[in-house]
This record gives structure tokens, sequence and C-alpha cells, in this order.
């Protein structure tokens, strides 16, 4: 039997320290849960709690030392994760003060933005939003439409909102909170556009009054978070100090003359948005911790539900002894360990990129990566793009099935199942719409990252593809004859992870190589460019979604090898067993289809995974609590003792009345 504290050390991983550290702080009862709020109260409370984390000094975490920060980037996101386990909105309204508001000051300002904004910011005395997103432009951020134009003779620049569909919208905070706003726009010298800028633009004032030519207004109601408050901004001639331009990317003199470090506008664009991406890494951080607490209940509660006797026992069989409760858990189970393993990897990169005392203090050329580290910055990008979609998607469909497995208790809100249904429910489209960020995933897969790509449209972005691409393929085909590894291993066991890894490799390398036939029409003399990316991106999805699969299978073994403890990596191994084959079960077709396997070695995947789920079925307690979520944070009855209880006591009277 595997120790649960040498598990959960393993699940904790690298920033264990900063896991125990808000277990510990965030038992006050302060930061319990909401229960049954308005959205007024809730927002009320929401804004109290924050108050209170920032006492704790989780929003120190992530920023630099020289301005009061803790200087730890992964420690900040691991902190964000673990608020994933409360009330949903506490976490996102963090996110958005600390991440994305804090985040875009530190990241794009310079050194007089950082003395003069982070501390306020890091002590909420300063609280904030980030207004990217419009109503006519989610998505498509390089085509905002808010413009903020430079007046030489005041120095100062007007931003504006040149109509409806240019309102920034859906932005936490704006609502009731925020004073000050980083604002994505057009920046605009003479007659010249220089592309999307961020600036700081104040939106209240002290008496928490919208200022002068800043219009709010609330987004209303919401399927969940309703702790947060959403709201949209309209700019009518508001003027703002040149100073208030965050400069690391671009400045304008007083004269009006604009420079950058990084000439190529769509470079500079992308570059920009790059140094955000810790936003997008926690929020497949959040989304984990918010499944894990979903299968933490919905597996207690399986564990002591019992339903309908079987033949010569006197009690009634608990839910989880069934084979199709296990396969709706379980193999979700196994998944989820794999997303925390490659979640752990991305942090720790994210760490080593972006290190929070790693921006310079003076001047932007010293900040620029060299080529090695733009590139890596890129797979970063790339790589939080994939588990943040991947993530997203698994934690609505398994918050969903884990509500299925509880029945009616699953339904109430006491059991906290729907209000996570409904608060991660927009996970999947904030931080990036899961398909756009999938196309991010080809895109680096298909070419690499070049200069270059960042200026191409989608016509331009088709017709690269065609002439690259196949360099790129030929390149990975030789590096490894995946298919003779395959015949080699073709009657291996299932359960033989060298055939399970190839396997899993083999079927992406077929899915780029298909997918850069199908693009390399677009060369072809008359093509319609973006006909032939339009058609194929059902293609391109699938690339990235089996890449995805593949980083996860390929972390979850390593991080397996790295057990140190023999038991927990007995069980580990089996979990990650069972990832493996109910991913490639739920492919089956495409592995039939393609040759990659018979159908009697394919109905004996099935087989495999059904004899996992049995064998798992006893480890399922240990494995939700290797998540080590404090029982004050779980706060549902059902997982808690309340059926175990209503079942001792239906026993006993059935005792009592068989002993007459």
């Amino acid at each position: 039997m595997a120790d649960l504290a040498q598990l959960r050390r393993v699940f904790d991983g690298h920033w264990g320290w900063v896991r125990d550290e808000a277990r510990e702080a965030l038992r006050r009862p302060e930061f319990g849960l909401a229960g049954v709020l308005g959205p007024d109260e809730h927002r009320q409370h929401v804004r109290e709690q924050l108050q209170q984390l920032a006492k704790v000094g989780h929003s120190r975490l992530g920023f630099p030392t020289r301005y009061g920060g803790a200087g730890d980037t992964g420690a900040s996101v691991v902190s964000f994760e673990m608020l994933g386990y409360g009330d949903l909105s506490l976490m996102v309204k963090s996110g958005v003060q600390w991440g994305l508001f804090g985040g875009a000051v530190q990241a794009l300002g310079t050194e007089r933005h950082h003395e003069r904004y982070l501390p306020a910011i890091m002590s909420l005395d300063l609280p904030g939003c980030f207004a990217m997103t419009e109503t006519g432009h989610g998505s498509d951020v390089q085509h905002l439409r808010t413009t903020a134009t430079y007046d030489p003779h005041a120095q100062e620049f007007v931003v504006e909102t040149p109509h409806e569909s240019a309102r920034k919208d859906y932005i936490g905070g704006a609502a009731r909170d925020a004073r000050l706003a980083v604002v994505f726009a057009q920046l605009v010298t003479g007659d010249e556009t220089h592309g999307v800028h961020a600036f700081l633009v104040p939106v209240r004032d002290h008496d928490g009054q919208p200022c002068p030519g800043v219009r709010i207004e609330d987004c209303g109601g919401k399927a969940g978070l309703s702790g947060v408050d959403n709201g949209r901004l309209w700019f009518s001639g508001v003027r703002i100090p040149r100073e208030n331009l965050l400069n690391r990317y671009g400045d304008v003199a007083a004269d009006g003359t604009y420079s950058s470090p990084i000439e190529n506008a769509g470079r500079r664009f992308f570059t920009m948005l790059g140094t955000l991406v810790r936003g997008r890494v926690s929020v497949a951080g959040g989304a984990g911790s918010a499944t894990q607490t979903a299968l933490s209940i919905a597996i207690r509660y399986g564990q002591v539900r019992r339903q309908f006797s079987a033949p010569g026992q006197e009690r009634e069989v608990t839910l989880l002894d069934y084979l199709t409760h296990q396969r709706a858990l379980l193999p979700a189970l196994a998944k989820t360990y794999a997303l925390r393993f490659a979640q752990e990897g991305l942090v720790r990169t994210l760490d080593e990129l972006q290190p929070a005392d790693g921006v310079p203090p003076h001047g932007v050329e010293k900040s620029l990566p060299d080529d090695e580290g733009e590139r890596a910055q890129r797979e970063l990008e790339a790589r939080a793009a994939g588990l943040k979609a991947v993530a997203t998607w698994h934690a609505s469909a398994t918050i969903q099935a884990c509500r299925e497995a509880c029945g009616g208790a699953g339904y109430l809100t006491e059991n906290r199942l729907p209000q996570l249904r409904a608060d991660t429910d927009v996970f999947t489209t904030f931080e990036g719409d899961n398909r756009v960020l999938l196309q991010l995933v080809a895109k680096g897969l298909l070419t690499g990252y070049r200069d270059q790509l960042g200026d191409l449209d989608a016509f331009g972005m088709v017709k690269f593809y065609a002439d690259q691409v196949w360099e790129v393929v030929a390149e990975r085909t030789s590096a490894r004859n995946l298919v003779d590894r395959l015949r080699r291993l073709g009657e291996a066991d299932l359960r033989n992870r060298e055939w399970q890894l190839a396997l899993l490799e083999d079927r992406e390398k077929h899915v780029l190589e298909g997918l850069a036939k199908r693009l390399r029409a677009a060369g072809e003399p008359g093509a319609d460019a973006f006909a032939v990316f339009n058609g194929a991106q059902d293609h391109v999805l699938r690339l990235a979604r089996v890449h995805v699969e593949r980083i996860l299978l390929e972390a979850f073994t390593a991080a397996v090898e790295g057990c140190e403890d023999a038991d927990v990596r007995a069980l580990l191994d089996r979990v990650c067993t069972l990832y493996a084959l109910s991913t490639i079960e739920a492919d089956l077709a495409w592995f039939l289809g393609h040759g990659r396997m018979t159908a009697g070695r394919a109905k004996r995947v099935t087989g495999e995974v059904n004899a996992l789920c049995r064998e798992l079925r006893p480890d399922a307690a240990l494995l939700v609590d290797g998540f080590g979520i404090p029982e004050d944070w779980l706060d549902a009855p059902i997982a808690q003792g309340a059926e175990a209880t209503r079942q001792d006591e239906q026993q006993a009277h059935d005792d009592a009345i068989a002993a007459g």
C-alpha cells in the first residue's frame, strides 16, 4: 500500500512548500466558501478576502524583490492554483489583480512604472483591471479598435472608443472595484499607427466615481463567478500623460517620435503578448484544482453510496464497485494526474524563462532574448496554449461526469458540483479560446517559430507552411523510424510503456505529415490560400490535440521514473498506464484505420482498461487524498460523512428489524 504522505509529496512537486503554506494560511475562517450570497454580497465578500490575501503575502510571490515582492514566479502560479480548491471567484479576482493587471505593469512597463505602481498593486491599495478584450475583437487582439493618439503639444495620449464594438468588454474588476486599467489600444502618432500597446488609464477616482470621459457598465448576470465584477468600459477623449505608456517594447518621445528595440511590428506584438503567458499557465492550473475537487467529492461519495443488491450479499453494492462507475471516474482521474505532472513541468519552464527578478529595471534592450531564448519562449507559449486548452476542456467534461456520478445529491449546491461546473465553464474561452489556442500549437509544430511568422495573416501563413513544412517533416522523420519501432513492439504487452509512447509519437508524426500535404495545396497556382487553410482546420486542431496527449504521457512517465518510493512508483505506474490506454482507446478508430493496430489487439485495449479500473478501485480514495485538499475546503457533505452516516443508520435499522 502506497504511503499517502509520499504520494502527496510527488503530487505537490517542486513548490510543495508553497502548497503547504497555502493549506495552512487559507484554513483561516475568512477564506471560507461564500455560501449562498447575492451578486453584490458575493463581490464584497471576495473583495474582503482579497484584502486578506494581500495581508498574508499571497500577492507578493511573483513580483520583484526590489519592490517588496518575493521574486518567485513559479510560487505565484502554484499559490494561484491552490485558490482553485476554494471559491473560484476569489481565484479569478486575485488573478486579475496580481496576475493580469499587476503582471502587465511588471512585464510591459519599465522602472518608472514599477516604482510607482507595483507596491500599491501588491498591497491592494491600487485595485486595477486588464482591459484587452473588446466586444468586436476577443481572440483577434492584433486588430483591436480602441485608439491612443499622441498629442505632442500637450505630451499626452488621447484614448478613444471609436464605436460600440470597440468598447472593452467582460473586464474583470471593471464593474465595481478597479481604479486603474491597463488598456490595450492602437498607438497612433501623427498619421502612423504602430500597433497595439498597453496604457495605464485611470477609470475611477478615490471615491469610486468614474473619471471624466470614462463610462462604466456592469456586464450583468452570468452563469458563474458571481463574485467577480465583470464590466464594460468606454473612453471619450480621455487624456493620460505620455509616461502612462507601458514602454518596455515601444516608446514615444516628447516630440512624438516612435521608437522600439523590435523593428518588426508583428514580432513586437507577439513578443509583448508572450510576456503575459503566465495568465494562461495559471488558468490551466486553476482548472486542474477545480477538477481535483470534483473528483474528490465524486469518488468519496462513490466509496460509500450503495445501490442495488448482488446475489448472495446482504448489503447493496457501493457505486464504485460497478465497472460503469469506475469507467466514468477513474480514467478521468488518471488524466488529471497526467495534467498535474505536465503542469509542473510547464511552471518550471515559465519560472526559468520569466523569473520575477529577471526584468531589467533600466532600458529594454538588455531584456530582449537571444535567438535561443526566443525559441524557448515560443515553445513555452505553445505548450501553455495546448495545456490550457486540454486542461479546461477536461475540467468541463470531468466535473459534469462527477455531477452525474453523484445523482441528485450532485445537483445540490451544498455539494459544490453545480457551482464548480458553472464557474469553470468560462475557462475554455478566457485567456484564449481553446480552438484558437490549439491553432497556435499546430503552427509551432508545423513551422517552428520564425521572426517573419508574426507578420503573416491567414493567407501568408498558409503559403509559408507550404514553402517550409517539408523540411520540418523530413527532419522529424529521419530522427527515428517510428514505424520500425512499432513493428518491433507490435506484439508487446499492452502495458509496455515504450510501445505506448511510440504509438502516440507515431500518430503525431503521421497527422503532421498529413496536414502538411493538405496545406501544400495553398502554394499551387490559382489556389485560394484561405480556403485551403480553413478547410484543414479540423486537421490543425487534431494535430494539436494528439501532440498534447503525447506530452502528457511523457510528463507522467518522467514523474513515475522520478519516484523514490517504490510503492508510490508502482501505484502511479498503473495510473499512468490507465491514462495511456484510455487515450489510445478513445482513438481506436484512427489506429485501426491507419493500420497501427489489429482488431484483436484493439479489443484487448478495452479489456485492459477495464482491468486497470478494477485494479485501481481499492486505491481510488488514496489517489484523491493525494491531491491534498484540506477537509474544510472540500465543504461537500456527501464527501465528508453525511452519506456514510445515512448508510450506517439505514443498516442499523435493517439489523434491528432482522433481530426482531
